[in-house]
């Protein structure tokens, strides 16, 4: 059996080329938090967690503290053999917030299929344009420029102006054969969102993410729109699935990883409900992890489901901390190349971008 050689937690930041802006606010950049794991031989896991700062959750500073305070833990025998068989001891797990667990667990996996080789050929997977909230002309203009790079379909971060006038423009702008769906982060009210969602249904709308803040207001506004309502906020966890589904609110649900715990507890959503897999603005390892799930979901299995997944925001970088990590072609995220998951570190990059 092989033991623990080093646990080290580091927090750093990558900037946006532009201002990220949502209805729950701006971001001038991703704060983030890298886990590197390695065993006796010096063969390393990498993980990493995403605080979502914007929605009131854990913060990085208590992330990094749960994580250090982990380190212990696989100190001792049976740690150290739940960690070779790449799990995470319950006694740890229960002390975890879900995003330092999504990292904990990220890193077992990637240092177990370090040791243990992974022969199998892994598909790219489709993804959608993310587009920021702004003036409806800015975001046709940033639409066309994703367009012309591949990509069939179109995020639009919606709920800070007019929602209406900015997704006509994009529709304008790419087409009718392309697919736009909405993200309003919850900040509608049910009334404002019916409204809206009347106003645009026209000008075809694949889905709409987290319309209204609960579930039951999902369930209510199901019952006034013909578009699907995706969920995002109000779906963390197997329960908040299978509540959406006695509710007839949501009809699919966007899985984020570093939200919802991590690859298995992300893919029991994704095996109950109707799902495409999203980025937290996560950077190289995030991403490289929730591509694994969205291959999954990719699988003949939900053939006659697929959607475009929301994983092309390294897009949205304006610098990275990988020297490797999973690339983009055209809208086609494909796996890194390497072991395990694929990434390896650009050491002077991770340190310039150190908090």
């Amino acid at each position: 059996m092989t033991g623990l050689g080093s646990f080290e937690v580091i927090p750093y930041a990558l900037p946006f080329k532009e201002p990220y802006v949502t209805a729950r606010g701006t971001l001038m950049r991703r704060e983030m938090v890298l886990l590197r794991i390695r065993d006796e031989d010096g063969v390393e896991g990498l993980g990493e967690a995403v605080p979502l700062s914007l929605r009131g959750g854990v913060t990085i500073a208590q992330v990094v503290k749960e994580l250090e305070e982990t380190s212990p833990s696989f100190a001792d025998a049976i740690a150290i053999r739940s960690a070779n068989e790449g799990e995470v001891p319950r006694e740890v797990a229960e002390k975890l917030s879900l995003p330092a667990l999504c990292a904990l667990t990220t890193a077992l996996l990637d240092l177990k299929e370090k040791r243990e080789g992974d022969d199998a050929w892994h598909a790219p997977v489709r993804c959608n344009a993310t587009l920021v909230s702004g003036p409806p002309e800015a975001v046709a203009a940033e639409a066309e420029a994703w367009a012309a790079d591949g990509f069939g379909t179109f995020k639009l971060k919606v709920g800070t102006g007019d929602d209406a006038a900015q997704v006509a423009a994009v529709r304008k702008a790419v087409g009718q054969e392309a697919r736009i769906r909405l993200d309003a982060n919850g900040a509608w009210s049910l009334e404002q969102a019916t409204e809206i969602l009347a106003a645009v249904e026209p000008l075809g709308i694949e889905l709409v993410e987290q319309p209204v803040e609960t579930i039951a207001e999902a369930s209510e506004l199901a019952k006034r729109t013909r578009i699907w309502l995706a969920g995002d906020e109000s779906i963390v966890t197997l329960g908040d699935a299978e509540e959406a589904i006695r509710a007839d609110s949501f009809s699919v649900t966007g899985v984020k990883l570093s939200k919802v715990g991590g690859f298995e507890l992300g893919r029991e959503i994704a095996g109950r409900m109707r799902s495409y897999v999203a980025s937290a603005l996560d950077g190289p390892v995030g991403i490289a992890i929730s591509r694994r799930l969205a291959e999954w979901l990719d699988s003949p299995r939900f053939a006659e489901e697929r959607l475009a997944h929301g994983l092309a925001t390294q897009r949205l970088f304006a610098e990275t901390i990988a020297a490797t990590e999973c690339r983009l072609e055209g809208d086609l995220l494909h796996e890194a190349e390497g072991d395990g998951l694929g990434v390896t570190i650009d050491e002077d990059s991770l340190q310039h971008h150190r908090l």
